[in-house]
């Protein structure tokens, strides 16, 4: 909720949102918690989709014209498999950030909630203070995350059938 409330204060400081607007935001996002509906229950989202009164193309333009960040599509990204394995699926839904890859002394983070200082904070504490950061979209977060929990639960139907000593033992050459 903290990363939202950041997350709007900044739009609106930026001038990419009006005050009312983030109000009717905001309050559409608290039925989504209520709802339980915990991966719609995103401000932006709900600023993008539902209300309207955002571009995210309007967005990445201000990160990248104001705080000089890169762009990143991670469906174009290969993502090492240690990243992929290790990443904390709840931390990175609750963020809509994803670290993605690392390069000397750095690692790579992706996300769609740069503005929120909270969100920053966090993964700066979790990863160090060596990080580059690289703005995406929602979806692209989103689809990373949904590839990566299918991976995980694809691989975890598998395991137990290796163990399984019912199933026959596999051919050798």
């Amino acid at each position: 909720m903290r990363a939202n409330r950041l997350l709007g204060a900044a739009l609106v400081e930026a001038n990419l949102v009006k005050i009312e607007d983030l109000e009717a935001a905001n309050e559409r996002l608290l039925g989504l918690l209520q709802s339980n509906a915990e991966r719609q229950a995103t401000l932006l989202g709900v600023l993008i989709y539902e209300k309207k009164v955002l571009s995210e193309d309007d967005l990445l333009h201000h990160l990248i014209d104001n705080d000089g960040i890169g762009l990143i599509d991670l469906r174009t990204y290969d993502v090492p498999e240690d990243f992929r394995k290790n990443v904390d699926l709840g931390s990175c839904w609750a963020t809509w950030t994803v670290p993605f890859d690392k390069e000397e002394d750095f690692t790579l983070v992706a996300t769609a909630y740069y503005l929120s200082p909270v969100v920053r904070s966090h993964w700066e504490k979790q990863l160090g203070s060596n990080i580059l950061w690289y703005a995406t979209t929602l979806e692209v977060i989103s689809d990373f995350l949904e590839k990566i929990e299918a991976e995980l639960a694809k691989n975890a139907a598998v395991e137990p059938a290796k163990n399984d000593p019912a199933q026959p033992a596999a051919k050798t050459a």
